[in-house]
């Protein structure tokens, strides 16, 4: 029956044309900047709407009304009587030919492009559903999307995708000065008060000419990977397999180790260009990790569950695991999560931060781990071709979403 609804509303082709509850406007336009903490001015100076907002005119809303030839929509009634019934996003890319302005009127047409399944996810069972739209106003079109969710079966039991509390440091008088460094966002370096050798990792006497009197520089906090490993197995408490450990030069003349965040394994490279950072671990302890290098300011924000709610609410997404914690956890779900409109106005936030006159041209991501509420979502981005930024949002459980987005005139 699912693969038999495929071929059909594949073979249908175009749904008709489906319009948005409201013209652009103004309420709406600032009510979203307001959630996603988008203070950008050329909005409202130029009655423009946000590009990644272009989803959001033609939601269906709280209680949508029915039609039959909308693709999703019918893959989704077919796969939730399969028993496939939970459902997350999990690719999203936007193509915009212009701004939209407000007053305008938009409609949508879609047709299924690829259903997939079933497939066994760490969510559970399930079906991958993908669907291509446009959206015109009148007869012109003004953005395109190619849009993934996975429909599955919860699975009956998980575990966690973190095991037990992250490692915590062992702090002694030798060290001490290291782990305050970690907590201020600095990579501090031993230093001989005598002949004023660097040292790491610290010991309580100088190797070089054996006075008993360290003290510390600030390193500059920058370096290139000297070496690496890929930690697969076996498990390490507070860490989601697998992760990167890497040896990082410095050009103080030292080499550090940590783990590399914010890159995939298979994308880590001798020479990499890398900075320091520190993460919590409780207790007021920082670990010290490696990022790539941004080109960018990272953005760091905190995902609490208001923030995941008005997100939602101004995005109009009202499927229930954005807002309901109780369903949520029924379906397998740890708590709340951002759902993928959000995340796809953040990643175009943390870009017009940087360059707030420049002009998205386009939005493509990819999900990863969830973002749940209480975690906190840091953004970094590297410019890999001009106009191109490769984005990465990482929360405590990995990498969140990856991703480029193409603009003009940063």
């Amino acid at each position: 029956m699912i693969l038999e609804t495929a071929a059909r509303l594949m073979a249908a082709g175009l749904c008709a044309p489906r319009s948005g509850r409201d013209p652009v406007n103004l309420p709406m336009i600032n009510n979203w900047l307001e959630a996603m903490g988008d203070s950008n001015p050329r909005y409202a100076a130029e009655g423009a709407a946000p590009p990644a907002m272009a989803q959001v005119w033609t939601m269906r809303g709280l209680h949508p009304v029915s039609t039959p030839d909308d693709p999703l929509q019918a893959m989704v009634t077919v796969l939730d009587e399969a028993g496939f019934t939970s459902v997350v996003a999990t690719n999203c890319e936007q193509t915009y030919h212009r701004y939209l302005r407000v007053g305008e009127e938009l409609t949508v047409r879609s047709r299924l492009s690829e259903v997939v399944g079933p497939k066994k996810t760490a969510l559970g069972e399930g079906w991958f559903v993908t669907t291509e739209s446009t959206w015109f106003v009148g007869d012109e079109a003004v953005a395109t999307m190619l849009f993934r969710v996975l429909k599955y079966k919860p699975a009956p039991s998980s575990p966690p995708l973190v095991p037990g509390a992250p490692i915590r440091p062992v702090v002694n008088r030798d060290t001490s000065y290291f782990w305050d460094g970690t907590a201020l966002g600095e990579l501090r370096i031993q230093q001989c008060s005598s002949c004023g050798v660097l040292r790491h990792p610290p010991g309580p006497m100088c190797p070089s000419c054996g006075a008993a009197k360290p003290s510390y520089v600030v390193a500059e906090g920058a370096g290139t990977v000297y070496s690496y490993v890929v930690h697969h197995h076996p498990p390490v408490p507070g860490k989601r397999l697998p992760f990167v450990v890497a040896l990082v030069e410095l050009p103080e003349g030292l080499r550090v180790m940590a783990e590399l965040v914010g890159v995939s394994p298979d994308q880590v490279s001798i020479g990499m260009a890398v900075e320091f950072d520190s993460v919590p671990v409780g207790e007021g302890l920082f670990l010290p990790i490696w990022r790539p290098k941004s080109d960018l300011p990272p953005l760091s924000l905190e995902v609490s569950p208001t923030f995941v709610v008005s997100t939602a609410l101004a995005t109009r997404d009202f499927q229930d695991v954005h807002h309901d914690r109780d369903l949520a956890i029924s379906r397998g779900s740890k708590d709340i999560f951002l759902n993928i409109l959000t995340t796809t106005g953040l990643v175009q936030r943390f870009v017009t931060d940087w360059a707030p006159h420049a002009s998205v041209r386009s939005i493509a991501i990819k999900l990863g781990v969830p973002c749940y509420a209480y975690d906190m979502l840091t953004f970094t981005g590297r410019i890999v071709a001009p106009g191109c930024i490769e984005v990465v949002g990482r929360n405590s459980l990995g990498a969140h979403v990856t991703g480029t987005v193409e603009v003009a005139n940063a």
